[in-house]
């Protein structure tokens, strides 16, 4: 394995992300490279879509409580094991049977709102109510851009760099996993270089996959650290948290639940997502794969409640179908939207907060990615969505991570946002305008008036990927198309990225830190 400290992070050890240049002094005068929406946390006002009536949700909750009672689940780690049955479920062996009134007292023990403060406490996020908020891709093997031309295996440098765009982008409020997975770092280290890079590169809310203790534990110290945090600060509220995946069907593996697990008892926050594919690790009716996605998540999120009353949980869905030709997992599709929606309105029956996904089956960036994952947004937008995973920069259904895909993805985020916005909708006397549509008449026209002067700078959303100008326009300055002109964005902030402040004693204590668990060996790759 490599021991060499990260040379992309800056710091100790390597090279530091550019300190001059256009886009630092643009930051230093509160200006970007161009002009987008400032960071805040949208407000969904919206009614959700709730395609169930009474009677749906009840079938759903009563199938999944089935499920519970009479199929049970797997749990493959022995301490849950034992946990179900100290709670006088029904275990035999790794099957966990649990009565529907033990689940249903458990799970309103989880709050429907919680706070996640990251090292940054201006970038703290509020998950549940009716906040919506947006995550980068996280965990593709591949990595394509336009240069490229054709898929590769991710590196550090790529990884880095989609961190990069993932703070510079106000819309984008929390990082998820690997934005793309390093495969020139050796396994057993990797979780430390990435996060030594993400804690540095960025000050947003951080991630840590459960994928065993040591990957865990290293990352809850290196948040620590980053933070300033002793063991007390940090376990008293959440800091971080980890998204886990159910093996459908009907199975929890043991290094996921052991994470969670970790993370709970001490104070941190946990998403849990099925991976529900209709047709294949699922019913093909959307109904039931929904039931069974409910089932195997009520599942976990009890133990949990059960270990520790009002730890942080989100439950998650990631229910769509597959190509009945060839299998594939398809994304974006109608039948996806309203598994989403299904799945908001029982999120809601049991007052938990909700993660959805912003993802496509496209492989390069084109319109087929665009409105698959313009579905997908809308459908998380519609279902009350809390938290959207992979919201930009996902291709060919979450194995390519593409940096031009991000930026056209945060343009969609954006408008989202705008959409968002109460101004939208003033129906006060001013926004109405009766006074100024007197004023023009018929005859005349509203652009010179004051009621537009005073207003027209901030009137409407202002984009910084779609070029708005007639064809004619558009062809004679080269007719460039989204792709390639978001290309030359991902190079501008890239040569001009320059990182968020930490302190140089923190620094160097991660640094140190990242040192001594290489020296350890890092973490086994053998569970």
């Amino acid at each position: 394995m490599d021991d060499k400290l990260p040379d992309v992070g800056g710091g100790r050890g390597g090279r530091r992300v550019r300190s001059g240049g256009r886009a630092a002094n643009a930051a230093r005068r509160g200006e970007d490279l161009f002009k987008q929406m400032p960071w805040r946390l949208p407000v969904n006002y919206d009614q959700p879509t709730e395609p169930l009536d009474e009677q749906g949700v009840a079938a759903i909750h009563d199938g999944a409580m089935r499920i519970l009672e009479e199929t049970g689940i797997e749990f493959l780690n022995e301490e849950a094991q034992a946990l179900f049955r100290e709670a006088g479920c029904l275990v035999d062996g790794t099957n966990v049977k649990m009565d529907r009134e033990w689940v249903m007292e458990m799970i309103p023990k989880a709050p429907d709102e919680f706070t996640i403060t990251p090292r940054n406490p201006d970038r703290e996020l509020v998950i549940g109510g009716k906040h919506i908020l947006f995550g980068n891709v996280s965990s593709p093997p591949n990595y394509y851009d336009v240069d490229l031309g054709q898929k590769m295996p991710g590196t550090r440098e790529q990884c880095a760099n989609l961190i990069k765009l993932s703070q510079y982008f106000n819309c984008i409020h929390f990082v998820g996993g690997y934005p793309v997975e390093p495969v020139d770092i050796h396994a057993s280290v990797r979780h430390l270089d990435v996060l030594y890079d993400k804690l540095l590169l960025t000050d947003k809310v951080a991630h840590a996959y459960s994928l065993g203790k040591e990957r865990v534990e290293d990352v809850m110290e290196m948040v620590k650290i980053a933070g300033g945090l002793d063991e007390e600060e940090f376990s008293a509220k959440p800091h971080m948290f980890t998204n886990i995946n159910s093996t459908s069907p009907l199975k929890h593996d043991q290094p996921m639940i052991d994470g969670c697990l970790r993370l709970i008892r001490r104070g941190q926050a946990v998403i849990v997502t099925p991976f529900t594919l209709a047709g294949a690790m699922a019913p093909v009716t959307m109904t039931g794969a929904v039931t069974l996605s409910i089932a195997e998540a009520l599942a976990a999120i009890t133990l949990f409640q059960y270990v520790q009353p009002g730890c942080c949980c989100v439950i998650g869905t990631f229910t769509s179908n597959v190509d009945m030709k060839s299998g594939a997992p398809a994304f974006g599709t109608p039948e996806y939207m309203r598994a989403t929606q299904i799945t908001g309105q029982m999120a809601r029956f049991y007052g938990l907060p909700m993660r959805a996904s912003g993802v496509c089956a496209a492989n390069v960036p084109d319109g087929q990615s665009i409105w698959e994952t313009s579905n997908s947004l809308w459908s998380a937008v519609q279902s009350g969505t809390n938290m959207v995973y992979h919201a930009a920069g996902w291709l060919e259904g979450g194995l390519i991570a593409c940096p031009e895909k991000l930026i056209m993805d945060c343009e969609m985020l954006q408008m989202i946002q705008r959409y968002m916005e109460p101004s939208v909708w003033d129906a006060s006397p001013d926004a109405i305008a009766v006074d100024a549509i007197n004023e023009v008449g018929p005859s005349g026209h509203f652009f010179g008036i004051q009621h537009t002067q005073d207003r027209y700078q901030t009137a409407f959303y202002e984009p910084f990927v779609s070029d708005w100008r007639n064809f004619e326009a558009w062809n004679a300055s080269g007719g460039v198309r989204t792709p390639e002109r978001a290309n030359k964005l991902f190079k501008q902030i890239i040569e001009e990225f320059e990182a968020p402040p930490l302190e140089e004693s923190r620094r160097e204590a991660l640094a140190d830190f990242v040192e001594r668990r290489k020296a350890e060996g890092g973490a086994p790759t053998d569970f």
